[in-house]
């Protein structure tokens, strides 16, 4: 039997049953099965959703999420506040970063301490894996040229399709609200997040980059970067039609984008009409474009963050209200 086929129906009896078996069962058969391709037969809207029951750490669950390609459905991570009140909750959606090496092997993103910093201050959190990654598989399509030529502008347009596509299926669900959606992403992801606040003004109110580009360690090499004037070119041309307030954070020992790079680019979204806050700050760790990956994080940009969102992402002047659980 065909591994997506298997994965349907033990994703159907996991629907029926919330057993924890039946849900490691559909993820391992998912994981050797590069891509989940959709069934013509089956309903635009059976393919997608979660599966499983929610786990212990903060309602923690498995989900299948639309991607920019109709035949190939993202593995996502969701979080959700500790909470039984029917209360629609802000959406973050983190966004993962790329290592050409180990991106195939890669496991679910989670950015636990990430995350858990948003959860804990009354958000839903999903963090989609995009194609050419971990147990989503297929083409890394976001990598659009070489190194020696790269088309950043396109990278990133491209890897904000996946994550607008996974944002629009969540917009719909019950604890959501749909007009408090801040994108975060990590590296590569954060380079998406700006590209999608260029792509979708309209879907966009607020974005966070921890350390965005792409091209870092050209061929192995640290603090070197495929086409860093092109990089800086895209990131002119994204802001001219991007409309939400956006946050960079870079560590001023960043390997890959470090801090008179990070400055360009802030610079050169400022110049083509963004709006930024370019928040450098210090050493942290032997890499600083690991800000994102531990709780020691927190110390170092949490209160940029605090005052970012308190300024850009005010609470809804009206509770939302969920219409089921």
């Amino acid at each position: 039997m065909p591994n997506k086929l298997r994965a349907v129906r033990a994703a159907v009896k996991c629907a029926v049953s919330r057993a924890k078996a039946c849900a490691i069962i559909f993820v391992l058969l998912l994981s050797h099965s590069p891509t989940l391709q959709a069934d013509p037969a089956m309903t635009t809207g059976s393919m997608y959703g979660a599966f499983g029951p929610e786990g212990q750490r903060m309602r923690e669950q498995l989900w299948l999420l639309p991607s920019g390609d109709n035949s190939i459905a993202l593995r996502a991570t969701v979080f959700r506040p500790a909470s039984t009140l029917t209360q629609r909750f802000p959406l973050v959606v983190i966004n993962h970063g790329t290592s050409e090496a180990s991106r195939l092997s890669v496991s679910m993103p989670v950015y636990y301490w990430l995350s858990r910093w948003f959860v804990d201050r009354g958000y839903a959190v999903v963090l989609p894996q995009r194609r050419g990654h971990g147990s989503t598989g297929g083409e890394l399509v976001e990598s659009v040229g070489s190194c020696a030529d790269p088309d950043h502008f396109q990278s990133g347009l491209t890897a904000a399709d996946d994550i607008g596509a996974a944002v629009d299926y969540m917009t719909h669900q019950p604890f959501v609200d749909p007009t408090r959606i801040l994108v975060v992403g990590v590296s590569t992801g954060g380079w998406a997040s700006l590209a999608l606040a260029a792509k979708r003004p309209d879907l966009v109110s607020a974005v966070v980059n921890f350390a965005g580009g792409r091209g870092g360690h050209a061929w192995g090499r640290s603090n070197s970067v495929c086409g860093v004037d092109k990089l800086v070119i895209a990131a002119h041309d994204f802001a001219r039609t991007a409309r939400a307030p956006t946050l960079w954070l870079y560590a001023s020992n960043d390997s890959y984008f470090g801090p008179a790079l990070a400055a360009k680019m802030a610079a050169a979204w400022k110049d083509g009409g963004g709006l930024v806050e370019y928040d450098p700050l210090p050493d942290y760790g032997r890499d600083g474009h690991t800000i994102a990956d531990d709780r020691a994080g927190w110390d170092l940009w949490g209160s940029n963050l605090e005052r970012f969102l308190a300024s850009n992402f005010a609470p809804s002047k009206e509770p939302q209200v969920a219409q089921g659980p």
